[in-house]
């Protein structure tokens, strides 16, 4: 091969192997839920991690993906013979189209505005700030109980 070729050679490889990996991605934000449409029956689900995402199987061919925390988790589905119909990451984002994130002091405090701003789970906030949060969360629940 000319030393012309082999540099288009690599970066046609890498933008093959680059939108591969892409199209594996299936992209839900947390608190949200998104369904999947597969590609074939599905006999059985394995999700990598259930405190990432959650699925609910809504027909053999159809699966609800719930964001649950912020990462990245894998999903694989099998068909009666066992084979893999499907396989690939389900990456769980936050939702910041409507996330306001104040910095005092080096202590990150994040507040949902729609349509009001009030203060909101975010992993990386101020200890004390999430403490409050949750502690409300909790009340809530048990006065809902």
């Amino acid at each position: 091969m000319t030393s012309f070729f082999k540099p288009l050679a690599l970066i046609a490889a890498t933008v093959l192997f680059a939108g591969a990996a892409l199209a594996e991605q299936f992209v839900v934000e947390g608190g949200k839920a998104k369904p999947l449409r597969l590609p074939g029956d599905a006999a059985n689900v394995s999700l990598g991690n259930q405190n990432i995402a959650e699925v609910a199987v809504i027909d053999r061919d159809l699966l609800l993906i719930s964001g649950k925390s912020f990462g990245t988790t894998n999903l694989i589905v099998f068909d009666n013979e066992g084979s893999i119909i499907h396989s690939g990451d389900i990456v769980v984002t936050s939702e910041t189209a409507n996330l306001v994130t104040i910095n005092r002091a080096g202590s990150d405090f994040t507040y949902n505005c729609s349509p009001e701003c009030r203060r909101t789970l975010q992993l990386g906030d101020n200890s004390a700030h999430l403490g409050e949060l949750v502690e409300q969360l909790e009340l809530l629940k048990e006065l809902n109980e």
